[in-house]
């Protein structure tokens, strides 16, 4: 069977003691496994980014920017074997693992101009015959705690910033789907990254645990669900790292009774059901405004949903493809249940799908709820499947409220084709990422991206000038050549600039 180990700067030459299963969702069979490591391994890794890293911060630059230049048509050239194997572990097909990596790959171009966005600020003149400046140094050592959901973009949108800005950084990726991560790191060392500056980790909760411990790794960056989000902030926090935590969602898309539904119902059959609705950023939960828009929306809805073409991650006509592992089926499903339990209606019921000849895979069938409301528990909580949750609002009011209120606050979109309506719902709902006819609003690699309340815990976002941000700290230096003019006394003075 195949193994699956670290990518690290040293020959390590202890045989792990624990392993972790690796599936093939489309089939339901174990494909290989991998290897977890230890608060040793991790001591190795960290050796060696201290070693490595001074020299990287050294280089100027527009070199480190090249290595990125490098890397990007590494990847480019590598993509199909990156999608196969992205869809292999995870189970989405080949299109959306494509889309899954060129999103990473757009925050490697940001990366790009990396010796543009780390130009510093200066005064001259700031007092007599004074000067100040300021400029930006990594901090060191990162490490990047990511989710099975986005096995390629995620770790690129933490690795390219931490390393353009001149920081070593370990990656700890979802040990469900860990084989791409691995690849991506060759790719690197390939692409002129010297050996210590990228590591690869694997592991569970054992190595985020020593992550977090660790005194010489700086800062912290993490996606997943927000109960563990929220473990990995206060944790990182009191050992005394910068952390970023990002967290689960449950993203609202408003329909007003002006929007064009035919449009409407082509997002959400994308953004609810896409990648089986394993994305922090999908649309679980549609808010059509006033009951004639309800109706007509769900008769548009539900022969859109019946069509939709569940497959193996290989076909090529399939809108998605099976779930990631057996646990994550059987947990979609009991929230369906627990839908129906609480007394929503089910419309289109995805439970028991299967497909010939892959009866064992990890299939969902689409699944519609109608007439959910907001004491329930299936619509407070995150269910990361392909289940479309319809709550009916009777005004424009109640619509903004009811993503304002969710105790997540990643992502919402507002289908309108009323200019005020739409400016109006982006400066009130309180959520960070917000669409306008927009279904899945996730900014552009130079912008920035993170969620408000259960959905984020830090200060920093991801990516853009805030993840510049989040791997430097700023260094202002104030300056003088004195001229043999200043009295004595006014060394006793506090320093002004009048």
């Amino acid at each position: 069977m195949r193994e699956i180990s670290h990518k690290l700067a040293f020959v390590h030459d202890a045989h792990p003691t624990r392993y972790s299963d690796v599936f093939d969702p489309n089939n339901g069979g174990v494909q290989a496994r991998v290897a977890l490591g230890d608060a040793a391994l991790l001591d190795l890794a960290v050796a060696a980014a201290k070693k490595a890293q001074p020299g990287w911060a050294a280089v100027n630059p527009q070199r480190r920017a090249r290595v990125m230049f490098n890397f990007k048509s590494l990847v480019e050239a590598n993509m199909n074997e990156l999608a196969h194997l992205l869809s292999s572990e995870h189970g989405k097909v080949i299109a959306d693992s494509k889309g899954d990596i060129q999103r990473g790959l757009e925050v490697i171009e940001f990366c790009c101009g990396i010796p543009h966005v780390l130009k510093g600020e200066f005064t001259q003149g700031a007092g007599p015959g004074i000067d100040v400046y300021s400029f930006r140094q990594p901090i060191g050592i990162g490490a990047g705690i990511t989710p099975f959901n986005f096995p390629a973009m995620i770790p690129l949108w933490m690795s390219g910033v931490a390393i353009a800005t001149g920081n070593a950084f370990i990656l700890k990726p979802s040990e469900r789907d860990p084989s791409v991560p691995v690849r991506l790191a060759e790719l690197f060392l390939e692409a002129g990254l010297p050996e210590g500056i990228l590591q690869v980790v694997q592991g569970d909760k054992e190595m985020v645990d020593a992550i977090l411990d660790h005194p010489d790794i700086k800062g912290v960056s993490f996606v997943g669900s927000s109960d563990i989000a929220h473990y990995v902030y206060n944790r990182g926090v009191v050992a005394g790292k910068r952390v970023q935590a990002m967290g689960g969602a449950k993203n609202h898309g408003i329909v007003m009774p002006d929007a064009d539904l035919d449009q409407v119902v082509n997002d959400l059959s994308g953004a609810a059901f896409g990648s089986a609705g394993e994305r922090c950023m999908a649309l679980p939960v549609v808010v059509p405004v006033g009951e004639k828009t309800a109706i007509a929306l769900r008769e548009k809805l539900i022969p859109a949903i019946e069509a939709l073409r569940v497959g193996v991650s290989t076909d090529a006509e399939a809108h998605y493809g099976p779930v990631v592992t057996a646990a994550h089926k059987q947990k979609i499903e009991n929230w369906i249940q627990t839908g129906v339990d609480e007394g929503a209606e089910l419309v289109v019921d995805g439970r028991g799908f299967t497909l010939q000849g892959h009866e064992e895979g990890f299939f969902v069938g689409p699944t519609l709820f109608d007439h959910v409301t907001t004491d329930m528990s299936a619509y407070k909580e995150e269910i990361f499947g392909p289940v479309l949750q319809m709550v009916r609002a009777d005004s424009f009011e109640e619509a903004v409220s009811l993503p304002s209120k969710h105790q997540y606050g990643n992502g919402v979109a507002l289908f309108t084709r009323n200019g005020h309506a739409a400016r109006e719902f982006a400066a009130r709902v309180d959520v960070g990422m917000v669409g306008i006819n927009v279904p899945i609003p996730v900014p552009v690699a130079y912008h920035t991206f993170g969620g408000w309340k259960r959905s984020a815990f830090g200060d920093t976002n991801q990516h853009g000038m805030e993840g510049v941000k989040f791997w430097t700290k700023v260094k202002t230096v104030t300056q003088r050549w004195p001229d043999g003019g200043a009295s004595a006394d006014s060394a006793f003075v506090i320093p002004t600039m009048g």
